[in-house]
């Protein structure tokens, strides 16, 4: 007779699915678990063996106070907001602090920092033989009011007529105020423009088969065109974060802007990431905090 078989680990993750680079972070991190189970909130299902919490903090100080181990993920470029727990001796013993920092993105950084994974890539980095349209990918998070106000009313509408224009349709994926979004664009392209939260669309594979690649100065928009060496026009900065996370950049990758000349140039598939220094040319973030949540898991209690 067979020995019964171990109980499969049970991972829970966790993300701000309001700011894109924590959900994507997470969805691409999880794509490498397929060996763990997936653990819900549910309290009647007792506590996770292990966590992944990219930037939310009270869930981290909550899951901690319960004895669970957590590797806690900064998933974007700073901002105002910290997410690391307070220091406490007793969560030290069951926390790990990560942050996702491609090798090649210029600092300088905090002393006292945490642990930074490399690249955080798509699990595919195929792009579709045959692409068509634009994805307009977009991120809100803590951008203030007036500054989301300014650019939904002119600069969103004119840079989505003009993807129409040129590549017959355009997807925009926003992290949220998805209302104010689909306000600015209502009725003004029916048929070929579409507004969904990155919540409900699966952004990787959406980027596998546009054209054309509009995005936000994020993390997770930048690995997402450096994974698959394709080009990429940045939006406009909006927000503190932003602003800073575009001028280190611009300081390595030559990067069009969409309120530039070169917003509509032809690019060639691979050229602004050949500037890279081929030793930071790190893509395995996502394998890396993977194989730590699989350890983690299996260590003695």
């Amino acid at each position: 007779m067979l020995p019964p078989a171990a109980p499969r680990r049970r991972v829970l993750l966790v993300s701000r699915d309001d700011e894109l680079d924590s959900l994507l972070v997470r969805r691409r991190i999880a794509a490498h678990l397929g060996d763990l189970s997936m653990a819900g909130m549910c309290p009647d299902a007792g506590p996770p063996d292990v966590a992944l919490v990219c930037d939310d903090t009270a869930t981290a100080v909550r899951l901690l106070e319960k004895g669970v181990v957590v590797v806690q993920l900064r998933s974007g470029h700073p901002g105002a907001e910290d997410p690391r727990p307070p220091e406490h001796s007793a969560f030290r013993a069951h926390r790990e602090f990560r942050v996702h920092r491609p090798g090649w993105l210029p600092g300088p950084w905090p002393q006292d920092d945490g642990r930074p994974t490399g690249t955080v890539a798509p699990a595919r980095s195929a792009r579709n033989r045959v692409r068509s349209g634009t994805l307009l990918l977009m991120s809100l998070w803590g951008v203030p009011d007036e500054q989301t106000a300014a650019f939904t009313g002119g600069p969103l509408q004119a840079l989505v007529r003009e993807a129409v224009r040129r590549t017959g349709h355009c997807t925009v994926v926003c992290d949220t105020r998805l209302a104010t979004v689909r306000r600015a664009l209502d009725g003004r392209h029916d048929g070929v423009v579409r507004a969904v939260r990155a919540a409900e669309a699966d952004v990787d594979a959406l980027h596998a088969s546009s054209e054309v690649f509009l995005a936000s100065p994020t993390l997770t928009a930048l690995t997402l065109a450096h994974a698959r060496r394709s080009p990429l026009t940045l939006l406009p900065p909006l927000g503190d974060a932003q602003h800073d996370l575009a001028g280190r950049v611009a300081r390595v990758v030559p990067l069009p802007s969409a309120d530039g000349p070169g917003a509509w140039a032809a690019h060639t598939d691979d050229g602004p990431w050949t500037a890279l220094d081929p030793a930071l040319d790190d893509l395995r973030g996502a394998q890396r905090v993977a194989r730590t949540l699989r350890q983690l898991s299996l260590a003695p209690r």
